[in-house]
């Protein structure tokens, strides 16, 4: 009886395993699942163009031909650059400018509420600097060369003195020769002929209206240009990234506006000993000295050198009066005017100006040396904020 009644009796071990039955029943349908995906595959290609196939084999020659492509494409790239070099120079000092003539336009767009009529305000006032200084420096210039051309001849005859240059004028004619060649004519035609002289003028305005055109657009879209510079980024390296770029371009524009206003300190007190002390064509030698000394480290002294060379051929005194004068001068802006103007700029050390002078001239010229200072700062920020902290943590 007990055996017969045991396998209809409820066995613990047997409701157990009717219980882990249900999860085991499926096991044909996944069985079944490969099939039934690869038939979905096979309807149902992943790409509409088709499956892509294995990868080429690495072999020497695919090596070598995707190589000699590179070089081909790498060498059209730098012949494309060297021939839109001089758009490219324009588009980088009219961005120089722009950054650092915004901080002017920042300020006049708080009291006149709109930038478009801020930039057009300041591009007023700069085109009259301009042609100011133009028109002070072109017409002395005019009329010293053509001073200098017209008594060329008179200079060749007074050699007849010299006792050594008369004994070579017997032997090879050589005042007569140059005195035949020191007409205006051949110095005209010396200089490549009217056509050529032309065309560098005419290349030199284009330019210069271009970058003029183009900062005037940077500054009118400032901001909205930097914005989309941003937004380059990943979102979340945006925020720092905003946050030195803005810091960068704080520190440029403020070091352009100290720099101008040094220079224009520079050509005022120029200006005025010059007027004092009687020299001609004040005008034009201050407005030498403002540009001159917006170069750093050497631009003043140049500038001194030659207001000093036009004082001693007024006079010894007054060539002494002017190295006098531009060496107290150079020490009261070392030491006055530079640290007051440039608190709030860029603090760059002595050689790393330097090294930014020199690479910058070498590149870009005497646009390059402009540049040099803010240049130097902005890559000395990044080192700062950027490099060194991720050197820390390594």
């Amino acid at each position: 009886m007990s055996t017969e009644a045991g396998p209809s009796s409820p066995d613990p071990g047997a409701a157990n395993g009717d219980q882990t039955e249900p999860p085991a029943a499926p096991v044909p349908e996944a069985e079944a699942a490969p099939g039934e995906a690869a038939a979905h595959a096979d309807e149902a290609p992943a790409s509409p163009y088709g499956t892509p196939g294995r990868r080429f084999t690495r072999t020497p020659f695919t090596f070598g031909l995707f190589a000699g492509l590179g070089l081909i494409v790498s060498y059209m790239l730098y012949i494309g650059l060297q021939q839109a070099w001089g758009v490219l120079l324009a588009i980088i000092i009219a961005g120089f400018l722009a950054i650092g003539i915004n901080p002017m336009v920042v300020r006049v767009q708080r009291l006149v509420k709109r930038r478009g009529v801020a930039v057009a305000i300041v591009g007023l006032l700069m085109f009259i600097v301009i042609c100011g200084g133009f028109a002070t420096l072109v017409p002395p210039l005019i009329t010293e060369i053509n001073s200098f051309v017209d008594a060329l001849p008179t200079y060749i005859e007074n050699l007849k003195g010299n006792r050594f240059i008369n004994d070579l004028n017997e032997q090879y004619q050589i005042i007569e020769n140059l005195k035949s060649a020191a007409s205006a004519e051949n110095i005209t035609s010396a200089a490549g002929g009217l056509v050529s002289v032309l065309g560098l003028v005419g290349g030199t305005v284009f330019n210069g209206l271009m970058v003029v055109i183009l900062t005037f657009y940077f500054l009118a879209s400032f901001d909205r240009l930097k914005a989309g510079a941003y937004r380059l980024l990943p979102a979340e390296r945006r925020p720092r990234a905003q946050v030195l770029g803005d810091e960068m371009l704080t520190k440029v524009g403020n070091y352009t506006i100290g720099a101008l206003g040094i220079a224009a300190i520079a050509g005022v007190t120029s200006f005025i000993f010059m007027f004092i002390v009687d020299i001609k064509y004040a005008y034009a030698l201050a407005l030498i000295v403002a540009i001159f000394d917006l170069i750093p480290q050497i631009g003043a002294t140049i500038g001194a050198v030659i207001v000093s060379l036009v004082g001693f051929s007024v006079s010894v005194p007054v060539g002494i009066a002017c190295i006098i004068f531009f060496v107290l001068y150079q020490q009261l802006e070392n030491w006055i005017i530079y640290p007051r103007m440039m608190s709030r700029s860029v603090k760059v050390s002595d050689l790393g100006a330097i090294l930014g002078l020199l690479i910058g001239t070498a590149l870009f010229g005497i646009v390059g040396a402009l540049m040099a200072v803010p240049a130097v700062a902005a890559i000395q920020l990044l080192v700062r904020e950027v490099h060194i902290p991720r050197q820390d943590l390594a």
